[in-house]
């Protein structure tokens, strides 16, 4: 049988200014390990910690910019594209744009705060 899943459970994130996590699927919303699926609403200038996930992130940018910096590199996912960032990469997330930034974040398996291993 489908799950219908009415509303999110809301959380905040780590960083200098913290933000919306509207959690729809995954283990604190729906009970599910496998996968985690979140709306995530950021603030124009907020900086999350660097991490180091145990889980694959695959991040569709809805408004705004979303920039994503690794070790080697730096990229500025746009509105209307999209960036995967893999286990075991060390990165941070920071939003740059005035109007900050909207996205959907696709974990696997799903996000959980042991997991995502953030620098403190």
């Amino acid at each position: 049988m489908a799950m219908h899943i009415p509303r999110p459970t809301v959380t905040g994130s780590g960083g200098n200014d913290p933000n919306v996590i509207e959690e729809f699927v995954g283990r604190a919303n729906s009970r599910t390990s496998a996968v985690s699926l979140a709306r995530m609403k950021i603030s124009a200038g907020w900086a999350g910690p660097e991490q180091t996930a145990e889980f694959n992130e695959y991040a569709l940018v809805l408004k705004g910019t979303l920039r994503v910096e690794t070790r080697g590199e730096a990229v500025e996912v746009k509105a209307g594209e999209a960036v995967i960032s893999f286990r075991g990469e060390r990165v941070r997330y920071s939003a740059p744009d005035p109007g900050g930034a909207e996205y959907v974040s696709v974990c696997v398996p799903a996000y959980s705060p042991r997991a995502v291993r953030r620098d403190a």
